[in-house]
């Protein structure tokens, strides 16, 4: 993915048509998701950051660090999280067989979501999705952040977020210590919000 690629390919939702890229809801409402966490070195920042603006989420987990940390996923669900599955090791569908991609994502399901799936990079191959669809519910997204390339930066990315956004946008940040969206999370939501925007976790 490029930077000029925020938002997913036309034919992605042509593709996948069953698959959740904006939320459908009669008010202002957009989705905050997380991808990659959790980590001790971020989630409890962002977890206080969102407790704070009473605004819930799904994070979408890598299976490998929920398994090391289940207390911070304990923690997300605690305070009105959902968790997500991001894959065990965050594989690409393009490069890996429907059976090892597949096993993959159902190993991370012990550890994250059996029913919510997201996948590592947004690559995947037709014929995993129609598996993975008959049991999870697939999403990707409206808006990227890019809040993982540092060389973007934080200031970019909130211009962007706060640019593209529209009704029903499900917008992806990133829940690792290198991801700058801590720095501009709270300015986003205050903003967002004082354009007539509600948060919301529902699809």
């Amino acid at each position: 993915m490029t930077i000029r690629q925020a938002r997913p390919f036309y034919h992605a939702r042509w593709l996948f048509p069953e698959a959740i890229f904006r939320i459908r809801s009669s008010e202002k409402a957009v989705l905050l998701t997380f991808d990659d966490g959790p980590s001790p070195e971020s989630t409890p920042d962002l977890l206080g950051i969102l407790d704070s603006a009473n605004v819930r989420a799904i994070f979408f987990c890598n299976g490998k660090a929920a398994e090391k940390y289940p207390d911070l996923v304990n923690d997300m669900k605690r305070r009105g999280h959902i968790v997500g599955n991001h894959g065990y090791d965050h594989i690409s569908g393009w490069s890996t067989s429907i059976k090892v991609y597949c096993d993959n994502a159902e190993r991370a399901s012990h550890f994250t979501s059996a029913t919510l799936f997201r996948p590592p990079y947004g690559r995947l191959r037709i014929r995993q999705y129609r598996s993975l669809r008959k049991s999870y519910r697939i999403f990707f997204w409206d808006i990227m952040s890019f809040d993982y390339d540092l060389t973007f930066g934080a200031e970019r990315s909130l211009e962007l977020l706060k640019r593209k956004l529209r009704s029903g946008s499900v917008i992806v940040l990133h829940d690792t210590p290198a991801s700058t969206c801590r720095i501009f999370l709270k300015e986003f939501i205050d903003s967002s919000r004082g354009r007539g925007y509600k948060f919301c976790i529902s699809a």
